[in-house]
């Protein structure tokens, strides 16, 4: 998918980033980095998905410039490069009449369970999300 950024009519540049954000799945990704910078594996944690689905949702929206990546050691943190899209995916919400609280949900930290280094400050730096999520599933 191309940059959505060079419209050939305003109707469908518009029309492009509301099909390409119209997923469920990306709406929630956007919400859950709308605030604050996420790693793949605090993702995993909060939307309940598998981490090779989140990844294939994040390359869309990294196409369309939407988020950005960097790594820091093992993990890769994603953010938002157009923090637009936030305030209209809230104000779509509100005209279909979801309450804000149901949207931070996506955003709390630090969130049970979550492995990632965000929701685990005194994590071991060495401990990948990948090793933290293993290590987890041994003790139980």
């Amino acid at each position: 998918m191309a940059n959505i950024s060079n419209p050939d009519l305003p109707s469908e540049a518009i029309s492009r980033l509301l099909a390409l954000i119209g997923q469920p799945a990306r709406i929630q990704i956007l919400f859950a980095i709308g605030e604050q910078e996420a790693c793949v594996c605090h993702l995993e944690a909060v939307l309940e998905m598998r981490q090779a689905s989140i990844s294939q949702h994040l390359m869309v929206l990294r196409k369309a410039n939407l988020v950005t990546s960097y790594r820091d050691g093992r993990n890769i943190f994603y953010r938002l490069t157009q923090p637009g899209v936030l305030t209209l995916l809230q104000q779509a919400a509100q005209l279909v009449g979801i309450q804000p609280e149901a949207l931070r949900r996506l955003a709390l930290r630090p969130v049970k369970g979550c492995p990632c280094p965000q929701c685990n400050p005194g994590m071991d730096p060495q401990l990948t999300c990948q090793k933290a999520r293993s290590k987890s599933k041994n003790i139980s």
